[in-house]
């Protein structure tokens, strides 16, 4: 099927890195991960290291302000210039969240515990999947179709899937989309009665790895046909449905989602200068991504997983870290370094040696075509390729 082709007009990112492309890319292929923090306070008894927004986020009036929407409102921001050429009723919004304001959920719960009330201002709706999207599309006055893709760990992946078909189908001339989601006690406590997360700064495919860091992050990008610098070039999607929260452990859905997207973007493996890789480090999800790359890619095309840097950002981790393969591709990245492996350095030897990123390491010069990945609970997989040429 022949794909009319489609470009990020405009891009922006907000994380632990920072929150501009200048700062973000400084850090990110510095392989700065001293934004991470130790917390021993979000989860009874446990010791956590999460990755915290520092930057000032802006203040909001109505009814539903959250900390996802101060998040999306800061990364909004660096979109309007380029939203000012489309029309509003031409533009949609389709973003990924997994918590959407549960944060602020779960403040309202802890005061109706103290007070026998929920505090004034408060409703439900701040806590609902669909509100993000709605904010934004109100914030930036948008009113093209609009829409919350919730899928776990590959939400806002999802969403430029979902983007990208409504500038298929004469929908809409341009799209918000991408993803937030910020930090919240019930992931926190959630992932860690999976004895999921890590007490130190995690170390993906480390021999030592012992799980993940939490992190937030706000992501969007302006998708539209009209050309520009980058292009998506292919995404692929699977869903093996192997267990609720463990990966299938081969790999399989994570190769399928690799092959369709290379297929689709009419590449081959060898294509691809650098993989950005999901690298949780836990145990499983790191030895069947071991696999897959290998399967896919050999052990020569170099990949790393960001989450050091931000930690793990659940829904906005796919629009974070293809954020990181734009910035890649940017003259933010004049030399033309590749984001590095951040870990202790002791490889499992149980797993596949596939090529971890240094700092030394630098793209080729020319067309370039980079690849970015991200696996959720449920078995949801998909691999994201952006091109410059």
């Amino acid at each position: 099927m022949t794909r009319a082709p489609v470009y990020l007009s405009s891009y922006s990112l907000v994380n632990a890195l920072g929150d501009s492309p200048a700062t973000i890319a400084a850090r990110l292929f510095a392989g700065d991960s001293s934004s991470m923090v130790a917390d021993d306070a979000s989860v009874p008894g446990k010791r956590v290291v999460k990755g915290p927004v520092s930057s000032a986020l802006p203040e909001l009036a109505g009814p539903y302000v959250t900390r996802t929407h101060r998040l999306l409102a800061r990364a909004a921001e660096a979109l309007r210039p380029a939203l000012a050429r489309y029309g509003a009723a031409r533009v949609g919004v389709v973003l990924g969240t997994s918590t959407s304001g549960i944060a602020e959920g779960e403040l309202a719960l802890a005061e109706k515990l103290r007070t026998g009330a929920f505090p004034a201002g408060y409703d439900y709706a701040m806590q609902e999947m669909a509100t993000p999207a709605r904010f934004l599309a109100a914030h930036l006055g948008l009113a093209g179709p609009v829409y919350t893709v919730s899928t776990a760990c590959t939400s806002s992946g999802k969403a430029l899937l979902s983007a990208r078909q409504l500038l298929a189908l004469g929908l809409c001339d341009a799209v918000v989309t991408g993803g937030a989601d910020s930090l919240c006690r019930l992931t926190l406590n959630g992932f860690s009665a999976l004895e999921s997360t890590s007490p130190e700064l995690c170390q993906p495919f480390s021999a030592n790895r012992r799980g993940i860091n939490i992190g937030e992050a706000a992501g969007l990008f302006l998708l539209s046909r009209d050309e520009a610098e980058l292009r998506l070039a292919g995404i692929g999607e699977s869903a093996d449905a192997h267990h609720m929260s463990a990966p299938e452990p081969e790999g399989r859905g994570a190769e399928a989602a690799m092959t369709m997207a290379l297929a689709e973007a009419g590449l081959q493996p060898a294509d691809i200068a650098y993989v950005n890789l999901h690298g949780t480090a836990t145990p499983l999800n790191d030895a069947m991504e071991a696999k897959a790359m290998a399967r896919v890619f050999g052990l020569d095309t170099p990949a790393s997983s960001t989450k050091p840097l931000t930690g793990h950002t659940l829904g906005a981790a796919s629009a974070t870290e293809l954020g990181f393969c734009a910035l890649a591709l940017s003259a933010y990245n004049a030399e033309g370094r590749l984001p590095p492996q951040v870990f202790d350095g002791v490889r499992d030897p149980a797993l596949p040696a596939i090529r971890l990123a240094t700092r030394d390491d630098r793209l080729p010069a020319g067309r370039l075509a980079l690849m970015s990945n991200s696996y959720a609970f449920g078995g949801s997989n998909i691999s994201l390729i952006l091109c410059r040429d």
